[in-house]
């Protein structure tokens, strides 16, 4: 079996490796690491979790080891698509060179630039940067590329899908032409290849793993969910979520549930954690403390539940996670490799569950034509007891109840007022109008007031109506009858 101090390494590097607890190379390491020490492009594909960030940092640092950077003048770059690869990539450059008098700094978002440019100004020998911040610092005059030695590019085919080739392209420009470039990646689609044959000279390409390729020691799993109404269906499948978790008890130590949208991020922790589950959000539009904080929680044990969007899909290392849920099926069949590979790293056995609505059904046979295999249906949990608990029928028959109910209501209103009311004053309208037109017919003007007054204003007996029993003598006269008498 290789071993590290078999690959040629600097002396205090292979020194940090010990104390690190490493022995072994694994054999995206032991594939790279000596065309890299030998100065050569090197294309290297392995799945998540297999070391390729010590792949390119082991041999840039051995071959740093001699050299002092000059101001504003990197004497290597490492790109990555996310601050928190980033900040990973930064940990294991101190971890690796703690031996060496090796500077780095560190270009993400969410920090100050003027701390950032003081240590630009002071001359570093590794510059890990996102992209974009990188442009900023080169635009704003704080950068100068053009000593760049080695320059790597991390998870380079998610780069290519955030939408960084031209920025990419960019900073290539931006280098010398004699550089070393160290592609690494989980996956290379085609669209890649032309990339690579752009940039990289004849590169070495290891490759220890079949493209989009899952761990073995992960199970996987896939609820096939339809909701019972659609405007439930997001209620619902959180509730599967929450079951799902509760399924596996106590093996489920801690767990990354995986979201397409942002906002869905914010929801689905905020439900579990409503339901008393620890849980918290990652995703690009949080503020970088937040953010670090949060993974810091998560990495230390004190944070259970991580609620991530793809942002965190990728080379995050966090060793110990028992659990992957997919709450929504990933609409890149690539994601999903790299998604379960947060679960089952560095040889522990992981589980990964994914729940799929019908709409999602094509991605998902995309998913299994993507890794050759059919991901096993298991059974909703929760699918009984939701279909009791959630049944749409007493809610609709209690809305259609609304409408006779609030009829009826009314109806005994004016059942008890026509029973307050004498019997006769419920017709008085009808009769009235009767009464003043026999009236206007016989032209009956012998009609007293007090006939009125003590009959109701006509012959029937009938009152009229809103005038109680003092109706005014005029009112019994006939329109012509009164154009006579005036």
């Amino acid at each position: 079996m290789t071993k590290f101090s078999d690959l040629s390494l600097n002396p205090k590097v292979l020194k940090a490796i010990a104390e690190a607890g490493y022995e072994s190379p694994t054999p995206i390491q032991a594939g790279a690491i000596p065309p890299a020490l030998d100065g050569k492009d090197v294309l290297g594909i392995a799945q998540t979790g297999t070391g390729k960030t010590a792949s390119f940092v082991l041999p840039m640092i051995t071959l740093l080891a001699r050299g002092r950077a000059r101001a504003r003048m990197p004497r290597s770059l490492v790109l990555c698509p996310t601050r928190e690869l980033a900040a990973q990539v930064a940990e294991n450059f101190d971890t690796y060179s703690k031996h060496l008098k090796l500077t780095k700094a560190l270009l993400i978002g969410g920090v100050s630039f003027k701390e950032q440019d003081t240590l630009i100004d002071k001359g570093v020998d590794v510059l890990i940067a996102t992209p974009g911040r990188l442009l900023d610092h080169f635009e704003r005059g704080k950068l100068i590329l053009s000593d760049v030695k080695v320059m790597v590019v991390d998870e380079a085919d998610r780069m290519l899908d955030m939408g960084f080739i031209p920025d990419i392209e960019r900073i290539f420009g931006l280098t010398p032409f004699t550089r070393q470039t160290l592609f690494f990646s989980a996956t290379m689609a085609p669209e890649i290849e032309r990339i690579t044959n752009t940039f990289l000279s004849a590169p070495e390409r290891v490759e220890v793993a079949r493209q989009a390729t899952t761990g073995e020691n992960i199970q996987q799993g896939v609820v096939m969910f339809k909701d019972s109404r659609r405007d439930r269906e997001a209620t619902e499948k959180r509730k599967v979520l929450r079951g799902l978790i509760d399924a596996e008890g106590d093996k489920c130590t801690n767990a990354i549930v995986f979201c397409n949208r942002k906002v869905d991020v914010d929801i689905v922790a905020k439900s579990l954690k409503k339901y008393g589950y620890d849980a918290a959000p990652i995703h690009g539009d949080l503020d970088q403390s937040q953010r670090t904080k949060t993974l810091d929680g998560f990495r230390e044990g004190t944070l259970r539940f991580l609620v991530a969007s793809d942002v965190a899909a990728r080379g995050l290392d966090v060793p110990s996670v028992s659990h992957v849920f997919n709450f929504d099926v990933p609409s890149h069949a690539e994601d999903y490799v790299h998604r379960i590979g947060r679960t089952g790293r560095a040889g522990r056995d992981g589980k990964a569950i994914m729940i799929c609505v019908p709409r999602d059904e094509k991605n998902l046979s995309d998913i299994e034509r993507l890794v050759q295999r059919e991901i096993p249906r298991i059974e909703n949990p929760v699918a009984a007891k939701s279909t009791k608990a959630d049944d749409p029928k007493p809610e609709t028959a209690e809305k259609g109840d609304e409408k006779p109910k609030r009829s009826r209501s009314r109806s005994r209103k004016s059942d008890d007022v026509a029973k307050e009311q004498p019997a006769d004053v419920q017709e008085a309208p009808a009769v009235s109008q009767e009464s003043k037109s026999e009236d206007t017919k016989r032209g009956n003007r012998g009609r007293s007031s007090s006939r009125g007054r003590s009959s109701g204003g006509d012959r029937g007996g009938n009152k009229v109506v809103g005038l109680g029993d003092h109706t005014p003598e005029f009112i019994g006269l006939s329109f012509k009858e009164r154009s006579a008498a005036g």
